[in-house]
């Protein structure tokens, strides 16, 4: 059974930085695409991230482009979502989630397992 373990989030002001992980287990983390996705509240869940098998292959929402960076260690078997220069606008809860592909996708539907997911809050 694959399991997603998010942490990291939390209250911080705009502009300042968090480091979100995400611990896998129950397969093989290695051979699958993993990605990032948030939903903030009143709004639909939104892609923010992917990165695949890999790590040479990753994709950004445009809204997170040059401050959020997406990595993994396959070692470790956890993706981290390191995001700087965070906006009110970042607020919301944030989930990890993965493939049954290797390829990086920034679909959606792809994504058949997701965690639990860790409250990322940004004070303006």
């Amino acid at each position: 059974q694959v399991q997603l373990v998010e942490s990291g989030g939390g209250l911080v002001q705009a502009g300042g930085s968090l480091r979100l992980s995400c611990a896998a287990s129950g397969r093989t983390f290695s051979s699958y695409a993993m990605g990032w996705f948030r939903q903030a509240p009143g709004k639909e869940r939104e892609f923010v991230a992917a990165i695949g098998w890999s790590g040479r292959n990753i994709y950004y929402a445009d809204s997170v482009k040059g401050r959020f960076t997406i990595s993994r260690d396959n070692a470790k078997n956890t993706v981290y979502l390191q995001m700087n220069s965070l906006k009110f606008e970042d607020t919301a809860v944030y989930y990890c989630a993965t493939t049954q592909q290797a390829a990086v996708t920034t679909r959606e539907s792809a994504y058949v397992y997701r965690g639990q997911g860790t409250q990322v809050t940004v004070s303006s």
